[in-house]
């Protein structure tokens, strides 16, 4: 079997990858092969897939708010960006926003963070719990202090169309997809040359990006690089309630439960505290969680909630970064044409344009020029300059 030779090889071709690769096409017009390595093309597993697909702009961290607030304009816009051949594909967008709901304890926080996001330029406002029952007079205030609603540029999409749309503009701009997995890289000194196929085929390479979501840890290893990012398994419910609330955001209780529609029904979950928080690869539901945690909570935070109907479930993982929970972006300081895109701790979906057009950036012009995304660089670790991020969910 031959070799085959790119000048960039992308691992991962879900939402992140495809983000990359299409960037990558666009700000290169050509001249310079890309391929990109998927090892199950329906991405039936993919964490894209099993996302909520939600977007928004409640961080803590101005990089972050940017990041989303670019990434909301891009899929306001993909009709025109990704149009292939007449097909204009459509986001989907819900524009419903994030209720963002504290106790006493967390005033003073949600207080902090609007200051930050409105500096930003993003719009949220702080509702008293009489302003949250007049704006939604299902929801019960009780033990509610404070909360924060994104006026703009928050809600949910279709991530998988988001996904597909950027692989098949990526794929006419020449970019190759390949069904495959990488099984290994070969190195020369501090630089990879090549990645290896379950196959058996050999894909030399002049640059390697690790878009390979909760399984990138294992990949940055074969470099001799150790990546703080473990795969932490989520658990999501959908039911139907005979009440129906078609203006309701995203609710977040104090808790931590969150709950949404999703059409005619309604998602939910839960982020288990850190310490509870284990390594896990599989993908079977934790159907105990619902009865135990999630519906006592949504009962009490929506009385209509009190009956409902679970009508199926599915658990998907976020490629969790154990060390500040923000992505681990550009080349390593010591494998310089090993690329990472990884570590997005749960906001991979809604982080991809922004990241697909800062790699491109940096890929091809050494630097990024649209938003400077450097202090998401592995070098932070060492330097002992983390970002922390207040607003994980």
């Amino acid at each position: 079997m031959t070799d085959k030779n790119y000048d960039i090889v992308v691992l991962g071709g879900a939402i992140i990858g495809s983000a990359i690769a299409y960037f990558l096409a666009r700000e290169l017009g050509g001249g310079r092969s890309i391929c990109v390595v998927e090892r199950d093309p329906t991405y039936a597993q993919a964490s894209t897939s099993l996302s909520l697909a939600s977007i928004r702009v409640q961080f803590s961290t101005p990089l972050n708010i940017a990041i989303s607030r670019f990434g909301y304009s891009f899929l306001e816009s993909i009709g025109e960006v990704l149009e292939v051949d007449g097909d204009r594909p459509d986001a989907g967008i819900k524009a419903n926003g994030y209720l963002l709901m504290a106790g006493e304890s967390g005033r003073a926080l949600l207080q902090k963070n609007q200051i930050i996001q409105q500096q930003a330029g993003a719009q949220v406002a702080l509702l008293e719990p009489a302003d949250i029952q007049a704006r939604y007079p299902y929801i019960n205030t009780d033990e509610v202090a404070l909360a924060a609603l994104g006026l703009a540029e928050e809600g949910w999409f279709d991530a998988y169309s988001v996904m597909q749309a950027l692989r098949r503009k990526a794929s006419s701009l020449g970019v190759t997809y390949m069904k495959d997995e990488a099984c290994g890289l070969e190195m020369s000194g501090a630089r990879v040359t090549a990645v290896n196929l379950a196959s058996g085929e050999r894909l030399a390479a002049g640059i390697v990006v690790n878009a390979t979501g909760p399984r990138a840890a294992k990949t940055a290893a074969w470099a001799g690089i150790e990546l703080p990012v473990h795969p932490r398994k989520r658990s999501v419910f959908v039911f139907d309630c005979k009440e129906r609330f078609p203006d309701s955001p995203l609710i977040i209780d104090p808790s931590g439960v969150y709950v949404r529609p999703e059409g005619e029904h309604y998602v939910c979950g839960w982020s288990p505290p850190e310490e509870d928080d284990r390594d896990c690869e599989d993908f079977e539901v934790e159907w105990n969680l619902f009865e135990e945690k999630l519906w006592p909570i949504l009962a009490q935070r929506v009385p209509a909630f009190e009956a409902i109907k679970v009508t199926r479930a599915w658990a998907g993982h976020y490629a969790m970064n154990v060390i500040d929970h923000n992505a681990i972006l550009g080349s390593h300081p010591e494998v310089s044409n090993f690329y990472m895109a990884n570590g997005f701790s749960g906001h991979g979906v809604q982080q991809s344009p922004a990241v697909g057009r800062g790699l491109a950036e940096l890929i091809v012009g050494g630097s990024y020029r649209s938003l400077d995304l450097s202090p998401f660089g592995f070098e932070r670790f060492a330097q002992g300059r983390l970002i922390r991020e207040e607003n994980i969910i």
